[in-house]
């Protein structure tokens, strides 16, 4: 049990740390001029989805306190919003759909996460 909570800490802490370059690539998705031919076929509101969903769960895994959580989470969708102003200035579409997306990505991502990693907790102590 104790390698086991030893491995799961170090992971938290390797997730903190991708955590920010990851929010990098988020940016540069929603901003960048075109995307890759790969991208162009998905569907655009999943791909907000599972940005944010990511994103959120990242936040959700390696931060330990519910408030952090919380303000990670707020942070994400005042993020994806001010993207998606953002884009209307640099010609491409700002939608409210986008930040619908993101929004509910944030939340399933960051409440499935969290239940994950509770129950992960209870089990280990």
């Amino acid at each position: 049990m104790r390698i086991l909570r030893s491995w799961l800490h170090a992971a938290r802490l390797a997730d903190l740390v991708l955590f920010y370059p990851a929010i990098l690539v988020v940016i540069w998705g929603e901003l960048a001029g075109s995307e890759p031919a790969l991208i162009q076929t998905a569907n655009d509101k999943l791909l907000h989805f599972i940005a944010y969903f990511g994103l959120s769960a990242m936040a959700a895994a390696g931060f330990k306190r519910r408030r952090q959580v919380a303000l990670a989470s707020l942070g994400l969708i005042v993020l994806g919003g001010t993207l998606e102003i953002i884009q209307g200035f640099i010609g491409r579409d700002m939608s409210l759909l986008d930040e619908a997306a993101n929004t509910i990505g944030v939340a399933v991502g960051g409440l499935t996460a969290r239940v994950v990693v509770e129950a992960l907790r209870r089990w280990l102590t």
